[in-house]
């Protein structure tokens, strides 16, 4: 964001809000000795804590919302208000990771929340590219047995997530292996026919420039991470690292 709505680079936006929060009276140190802020975590389609691994966890306590099993015809509002239950804490602050970051609006639309943040996700229909609205006429991913094929497509999953370096493939392969079938089918079908097109005022939406599973052209992000793409979470964690604590900052001050 720009706080005038316009997306600048994430390197610019960091240092205008770290000045912000100077002006306000309130310093890393500050923050350092206040009582740690939990921010919850909704994690991408599949993923779970892991995929959070690289980022710095230094002025916040990290909560990471567990998936569960979605019922039988299960809306996503519905499923989105039972994960809600995990939550411990009044007017949360929620961090949501691709599926995650539409899993966090939803939540946001049913319980007061201090500030939503999207990551490598889209926050109404509108983002949607149009691939996945094509589902909803011809739905192959609902007959397509996507987990009995990963085997021959980790090369597709590769360029799509781009992640880099041995370690980040590595675990890039452990989730797609571990996904349950039935979650992975419920979830890309939620995908599909979303209609949300209620914005939570407080939504901050980070995306990379070179997003290939919801690419940048289809989105209008506060924040911009040049040279990344989905999984900036891993290969620009430092980046992000800044900013989730500058935000944090931020809300501290707001209080």
């Amino acid at each position: 964001m720009t706080l005038e709505g316009q997306e600048q680079p994430l390197s610019d936006a960091v240092e205008d809000l770290s000045q912000e929060n100077m002006r306000a009276g309130i310093s890393a140190q500050d923050s350092l000795e206040a009582r740690l802020k939990p921010i919850y975590f909704v994690s991408g389609l599949g993923a779970d804590q892991r995929i959070f691994q690289w980022l710095r966890a230094d002025d916040y306590s990290p909560v990471h919302i567990q998936w569960v099993s979605p019922k039988k015809r299960e809306s996503i509002e519905d499923y989105a208000k039972r994960l809600t239950e995990q939550i411990k804490d009044k007017n949360p602050i929620i961090v949501g990771l691709s599926f995650g970051g539409m899993i966090a609006v939803e939540m946001a639309k049913q319980i007061p929340t201090e500030k939503v943040i999207l990551l490598s996700s889209v926050k109404d229909r509108l983002e949607i590219p149009f691939y996945f609205r094509l589902l909803r006429i011809v739905p192959l991913h609902r007959i397509v047995p996507f987990k009995s094929l990963l085997f021959a497509f980790y090369w597709l999953a590769y360029w799509l997530f781009a992640p880099e370096g041995l370690e980040q493939k590595k675990l890039l392969k452990t989730v797609l292996v571990e996904t349950d079938p039935h979650f992975l089918k419920w979830a890309l079908h939620k995908v599909v026919v979303w209609q949300n097109q209620e914005v939570p005022e407080n939504l901050v939406q980070v995306h990379g420039k070179r997003d290939r599973i919801f690419p940048y052209r289809y989105v209008q992000p506060d924040y911009t991470v040049e040279n990344s793409g989905h999984l900036m979470v891993m290969n620009r964690a430092e980046e992000i690292s800044t900013l989730l604590k500058e935000l944090t900052i931020q809300t501290q001050v707001e209080e």
